[in-house]
Formats: C-alpha cells, sequence, structure tokens
C-alpha cells in the first residue's frame, strides 16, 4: 500500500463512523471514493488528504461535501444473474398474480438505483414476461444527481448490458449513437426521484423493494437497522425485499421477514397473523 492509499484509508476509517457508515463497506471500493477526495482537496487548494482532515475539523459544512464523495456508484443490467432469475421466475408471476386478483397496478421501489440499470431490469422482465397485462410503476431513488440523470436518459454502454441475456437486449433497446437506448415502452412508469434513504423514501407500500449494495453494505449497524425499518415499513403485506449477494440483513432487525426458499437475497414479508417460526 502506497502512501497515497494509505492516507486515504486513513482519513476514511477517521471519517466514516461519523457519517454513519462502516469501513468494511468501503475496503475494496475504495479508489473510486479517495480519486473523488484527492480531487476535491485539489479543489480546495489543499496539500494532501491530511490537509483535508484538518479543513473537515475546522468547517462543519465540508463534511456534507465528504458524504456526496462516498455515494459508490457500480451498477449493471441483471447484475447477480441468480438473484434475477429468482425474481424472473419467482417473484415477479407471483406479484402479478397477486395484482391480477386483487385488480390493481402493482408497484416497485429500487432504492440506491444509480444509473437506473436495477430499475429498467425489472421493468423489462415484468413487460417481456412476467405480466405485460398488468401496470407496473417503479419508482427508481437515488442520492446523486449527476446518476440519476443518466438513468432517466435511459441510454447505456455496452459494458452495461453485458449480463443481460441477449434476447432481451435485442427486444428491449434500441441502438443509437451514443449505446443503447431502453425502448419507450420500457420507460413507462418509471420515476426517478433524488433522495437518500437515511433522510426520505417514497411512499408506499410496494410490492417489491430493491436496496442492494447500499445500507447493507456501507451503513452502519445502527443505520442498517434504522434503514430496515423504514425499507419494511414500505413493503405491502406479502411484499418482497431484495439485498445484495454479499450482504447480510442485520441478526435482530427482520423477525417478520421470510427468507425465499434457495434464495437468500430474497425476503418476504409474513401476512398479518402468519407465524413466522
Amino acid at each position: 500500500m502506497g502512501k497515497a492509499d494509505t492516507d486515504c484509508v486513513e482519513l476514511l476509517q477517521w471519517a466514516l463512523p461519523r457519517l454513519g457508515l462502516r469501513w468494511d463497506g468501503y475496503r475494496k471500493v475504495r479508489g473510486q471514493v479517495c480519486k473523488r477526495l484527492r480531487r476535491r482537496a485539489g479543489a480546495l487548494g489543499l496539500d494532501g488528504l491530511a490537509a483535508y482532515r484538518a479543513r473537515l475539523e475546522a468547517d462543519p459544512r465540508e463534511w456534507r461535501v465528504l458524504d456526496d464523495c462516498c455515494h459508490v456508484t457500480i451498477s449493471r443490467f441483471f447484475r447477480d444473474r441468480a438473484v434475477f432469475e429468482a425474481l424472473r421466475r419467482r417473484v415477479l408471476p407471483a406479484i402479478a398474480a397477486r395484482a391480477r386478483r386483487e385488480g390493481r397496478p402493482a408497484r416497485c421501489w429500487s432504492a440506491g438505483c444509480a444509473s437506473g440499470e436495477e430499475p429498467y431490469t425489472v421493468r423489462i422482465l415484468w413487460d417481456l414476461e412476467a405480466a405485460p397485462d398488468v401496470a407496473l410503476t417503479v419508482v427508481a431513488t437515488d442520492v446523486d444527481a449527476p446518476v440519476l440523470a443518466r438513468a432517466e436518459a435511459g441510454c447505456f454502454e455496452a459494458a452495461s448490458l453485458r449480463e443481460l441475456p441477449a434476447s432481451f437486449v435485442a427486444a428491449a433497446f434500441e441502438r443509437t449513437e451514443a449505446g443503447f437506448r431502453v425502448r419507450e415502452r420500457h420507460r413507462e412508469g418509471m420515476v426517478f426521484l433524488r433522495q437518500d434513504v437515511r433522510e426520505e423514501t417514497p411512499e408506499g407500500p410496494f410490492d417489491l423493494v430493491l436496496c442492494r449494495y447500499l445500507a447493507f453494505t456501507y451503513f452502519a449497524p445502527a443505520q442498517q437497522r434504522a434503514a430496515l425499518a423504514l425499507l419494511v415499513d414500505r413493503l405491502a403485506p406479502g411484499g418482497w425485499l431484495v439485498i445484495g449477494t454479499h450482504e447480510r440483513l442485520p441478526p435482530d432487525g427482520g423477525p417478520r421477514l421470510v427468507q425465499l426458499e434457495g434464495a437468500p437475497q430474497i425476503f418476504r414479508l409474513a401476512e398479518p397473523g402468519a407465524v413466522t417460526a
């Protein structure tokens, strides 16, 4: 580890707990954050990250900028194939069947949607396979305005689509000079909102909530429990929660959530009166 990396690691280990974040979540992605911090220090005319730490200690307003620098944006279509195969074959059809029975649209929330690959994946799977006859609203939230703008534009490079089955790429995208653009029919019912899940959430209830590689990767334990309580509160009874492949729910945070057999990242909120032993 070089001196520049050491300086950044020391800064993050000192600062992240003060933001309600945890170092372990940033260990493997620190390069993205460190690059931003060095750029910020340079913009302030500071000589390195030690000077930036002094700035943080002297200027409480700088902590908001630091928090912005710590937003990690890594996203791809169909990221974690096994999770999306379970959604495709088991969860989305169940949601569609229930929405049909109840004569209503279905609703999904993608928290920390980054540039939109995750919510568009859900939309495409729904339209092409699960329930083209049932209306679906997908609310996608993120705290980062620039990545939300890219999500709303709906145009992606080929690298973002490499895990999406080729049949879906052909059916759901049109080629443009800028890359691959989501076809108009799969952009209907998509709502993008700038929100920080630590402070604000969209109104529920939702049949499906995806919160992957956000709260349960980067938040400190107390903030993870608070986030989970909010997520569960936004779920409809019998609704589904999806987390990241390498994530775990807080050990004491979800007694009403039942893990889907064979899919450890997918949980269902127990119906009122259901036994969840």
